[in-house]
């Protein structure tokens, strides 16, 4: 044997063997991370699904039996229910793109070489510090139809009397999804800002010294690092915002006349003031395979975009 092939056969890497034993100390290691997970995650989304497989509701003194798929059933010519969820897909768009553009101008704007940076970037994440429950009050005073800080303002610049934003039919939805809007930026920002940061500044200083302009420079170099980022906090926003509940139950309650009922909006009403709870978690396990599904093309096209790349 010779000292050249001595030499690569050390380096290369030893696979291990069928059969190995495998070191089970690393799951102790694991458990207080997965157990927390596995009761106050995985526990009640299996009960729930066994759940809608019921006839379970409240103040019955009978037992509950199983009825199969007669809950999906019904679900599935329930038009309040398709209402609901096609208003959640409203929502839900119309909150993750203007939040993206938004946000990924700030991130822009919060990238420069500006003077008290650091002070606009602490004043960037304060909706994000702020609860869902915060920010609905917040909102619904500057709403108010009568005192509210919009209407006031409004009728300042006499441009009108001003409307009743949250109870009108026409402006509800619009409205709350400004305010999705608001409170969802901080995040988006902060992730897009961190891709920025990660882009190699050479490079943006390379194409301006071959004559690249600020469109070219952000298409060519910023966006290329940027989208996978990109990709991953709308795929995450659009979950987050299609499963909101805090900030629009504060807000309107689902109404005026269901305009801004979300899924989850009505899944609750069923469950905790009809006390149909056979029949919502149904609705939770529509709104999970959905969900599910979402992230399955959204995984799908990120690992197939890793191949290519």
């Amino acid at each position: 044997m010779t000292l050249a092939s001595a030499t690569q056969r050390a380096a290369k890497p030893r696979l291990p063997r069928k059969g190995r034993p495998v070191d089970h100390g690393a799951w102790f290691l694991v458990l207080p991370a997965l157990i927390p997970i596995l009761i106050l995650s995985v526990g009640p989304l299996l009960y729930g699904i066994a759940l809608a497989f019921t006839d379970s509701q409240s103040g019955r003194t009978e037992p509950t039996q199983w009825i199969g798929m007669l809950n999906f059933q019904d679900l599935l010519h329930d038009t309040l229910f398709w209402d609901s969820f096609r208003i959640g897909l409203l929502w839900a768009v119309g909150v993750t793109v203007p939040q993206f553009l938004l946000a990924l101008g700030l991130a822009l704007l919060l990238n420069q070489d500006l003077r008290l940076r650091w002070l606009a970037r602490a004043l960037a994440i304060i909706p994000w510090a702020m609860p869902e429950v915060v920010v609905g009050i917040m909102w619904r005073l500057v709403y108010n139809a009568d005192a509210g800080i919009l209407n006031e303002t409004i009728r300042d610049l006499g441009l009108g009397d001003g409307r009743d934003w949250l109870s009108g039919l026409a402006t509800a939805l619009p409205a709350v999804i400004v305010v999705g809007v608001w409170a969802g930026m901080p995040q988006t920002t902060v992730a897009l800002l961190a891709g920025l940061q990660n882009t190699p500044r050479e490079l943006h200083e390379a194409a301006a010294m071959d004559g690249a302009r600020a469109w070219r420079r952000f298409r060519t170099v910023t966006w290329p690092a940027l989208k996978p980022v990109a990709l991953a906090i709308t795929a995450l926003n659009f979950i987050w915002n299609f499963n909101s509940f805090a900030l629009v139950y504060v807000l309107t309650s689902g109404g005026p006349g269901g305009r801004t009922r979300l899924p989850m909006l009505f899944a609750y009403e069923e469950a905790f003031r009809y006390g149909q709870f056979g029949y919502a978690a149904a609705m939770g396990c529509v709104l999970v395979a959905v969900i599910s599904v979402f992230l399955a093309v959204f995984l799908v096209g990120r690992l197939r975009g890793g191949e290519d790349a």
